[in-house]
Order: structure tokens, then C-alpha cells, then sequence
């Protein structure tokens, strides 16, 4: 365990698992439980914002807490692909309304009834609810180790319900009404909702990726009086580095030596350069017009202008 004199941290956990708002707080209520940890889940994007302190909690511990809660977690600074979660919704989706329609149909419309489409309606709705279904049913099993509830297992209870009251009454139940094609519809519908809000997350989730990825992605810093090209990942706070014509400032830094124009409508809008000299501040992902200038980095990685712009977006 870190030692008690270490100053306050931030992590950013990717979650994984969460399928409503109530996950998200039970995910929360879990993180604030440990000693010296402040946590904000966000639903919408998958992610947690933790403020930790070392000296009592480590990274482990905290993604520990979130598995004990049914959940999956990983840093956000490691993720570099999301999981295609819409295509896979898809999939379900198209598969669970190429069933659902026909199923809906022959039930609602006496005509195109025919003898024995009874089993007709309960072999068309069993993969609607099993398999295109699966992931409400796996979510409540979860749910119901952990001794909670959420929308999931409402879901699940329903469809399953439906499911079988229907089959029972199918085998044994001369007469009885048959609900296979609420529990179809339930599920179906539930998965265009689903697939929708996937889509939404993974646009945005897109449109902060492009954002971050104005920053410039090398830097070369001055080491023994050379200029040495490293990545902007591996900048520290007090290195110096030279920004030439034409090229993106690497991080947010001081001007120490050098006069040039900045142009910054990356961050402003305005469309007109931005003198600079030695002693002005300069941000990261900021483009040098002119003269070549050496500046100092003041703020790096996720402590930079650019990094917090994506954060407040996230967290919006």
C-alpha cells in the first residue's frame, strides 16, 4: 500500500456492464464507500471520475470495488477501442424484429391464423426472448448475486413470465390465452432502445476522440543542448521543448525563448494569430505561424487545456 504523505489522485475508470441509471449509482455508493474516495459515474458515458487518495486506496482497490458490485472496470487511459456494442445490438435487434413481425401478425390477426399456430408463435418467439433477450436475463442473474434489482431483471421477469405462462398453456392449458408475442415485443422494443442509445454514446464517444486528437503527437525536446523527438505521452512538467513554423504546440507551457504568432481558433474561434513572446502562456493543440519558439511545459497529460475541454465534454 502507498504510503499517507502522497498528495490526492484522479482516475478516469472505463465501466463496463452498466445497463441503467441505477447501476450507475450502485457503482457510485460502492466507490464512496472506501476510505478517502470522492466518485461521480456518469451512465451516459461509461465512466467514472474518481478522486483517491494513495495513502489509503490503490488503483486496484477501486476497480476491485467495482467488480464486487457486478461490474467490469479498467482505466480509461488504456482503453483504446470501444467494444462495438451497437453492431452486436444490431444484430439482436434485426434478428428479434424479422421474428417479432410475423409472430405479431399471425397473433393479432385472426385470417392469417392457421391450425397449430400456436407452435408456430412459440418457436418463432423463443430466440426473440432467449437469445436476442440474452443480455436483460444475464444482467438480472448478476443483479440477483448481488441481492439487487434493476431494470433488467423487470425485463427479464416479464418476458420470461410471458415465455412460460404461454408455454405451460400451449401443453397443458386447453383454451387458455397465449402471450408469446408480448414477450417478443417487449424484447424487441426494448433492444431498439438499446441500440439507439448505443449509437448516440459511440457517436460522441467519436466526436471527444477527434477532439483529443488535435493535440500535436510528438514534441522535441531540448536534452544536453539537443533537440530530442519523443512522444507527447512522455512530456514532463518543466521540460523544454522547440515549436517551429507550421507545427502544433505539444502541451500547455510558458514561452521562454522566441516571438511568433499563435493561432488558437482551435480553442477561441478567432481567426486571427495571437502574438506571442517570451513570458506568454501558450495551449496545447494551438498551431505556431511563424517564428520558432522554445516553451516550457507547465501542464501535461490529462492536466492540460485540451484534456480538460474532453473531460467537461464527457461529463456534460
Amino acid at each position: 500500500m502507498a504510503t499517507a504523505t502522497e498528495a490526492p489522485a484522479r482516475i478516469d475508470l472505463a465501466l463496463q456492464g452498466m445497463t441503467c441509471a441505477a447501476c450507475a449509482g450502485r457503482i457510485e455508493r460502492k466507490l464512496n464507500k472506501l476510505e478517502g474516495v470522492q466518485a461521480t459515474v456518469n451512465y451516459a458515458t461509461e465512466q467514472a471520475a474518481v478522486n483517491y487518495d494513495p495513502g489509503h486506496v490503490e488503483v486496484t482497490d477501486l476497480i476491485h470495488a467495482v467488480e464486487a458490485a457486478g461490474y467490469r472496470a479498467r482505466s480509461a487511459a488504456e482503453v483504446h477501442e470501444e467494444e462495438n456494442r451497437a453492431r452486436t445490438l444490431a444484430v439482436r435487434l434485426l434478428v428479434a424484429a424479422v421474428l417479432t413481425t410475423p409472430l405479431t401478425a399471425v397473433t393479432m390477426i385472426p385470417p392469417l391464423q392457421f391450425p397449430a399456430w400456436e407452435w408456430f408463435a412459440a418457436a418463432l418467439s423463443t430466440p426473440v426472448v432467449f437469445w436476442a433477450g440474452f443480455g436483460f436475463h444475464r444482467a438480472a442473474v448478476l443483479n440477483l448475486r448481488h441481492l439487487s434489482a434493476t431494470m433488467d431483471t423487470l425485463i427479464s421477469i416479464g418476458t420470461l413470465a410471458a415465455w412460460i405462462w404461454s408455454f405451460v398453456a400451449l401443453l397443458a392449458v386447453e383454451g387458455a390465452s397465449m402471450y408469446f408475442e408480448v414477450a417478443a415485443v417487449i424484447t424487441t422494443l426494448i433492444l431498439l432502445g438499446r441500440f439507439l442509445e448505443a449509437r448516440a454514446k459511440r457517436r460522441s464517444g467519436a466526436a471527444i476522440r477527434a477532439l483529443l486528437e488535435l493535440g500535436a503527437r510528438d514534441a522535441r525536446v531540448l536534452r544536453d543542448g539537443r533537440e530530442v523527438v519523443v512522444p507527447v505521452e512522455e512530456l514532463q512538467v518543466g521540460d523544454r521543448f522547440v515549436v517551429r513554423p507550421g507545427e502544433k504546440i505539444a502541451t500547455d507551457g510558458v514561452v521562454d525563448e522566441g516571438a511568433s504568432a499563435i493561432d488558437q481558433s482551435l480553442l477561441t474561434g478567432e481567426p486571427v494569430p495571437v502574438e506571442v513572446g517570451p513570458g506568454a502562456a501558450v495551449v496545447g493543440g494551438t498551431v505556431n505561424t511563424s517564428g520558432m519558439l522554445v516553451v516550457r511545459a507547465t501542464r501535461v497529460g490529462a492536466d492540460t487545456t485540451l484534456a480538460r475541454i474532453g473531460r467537461l465534454v464527457t461529463q456534460a
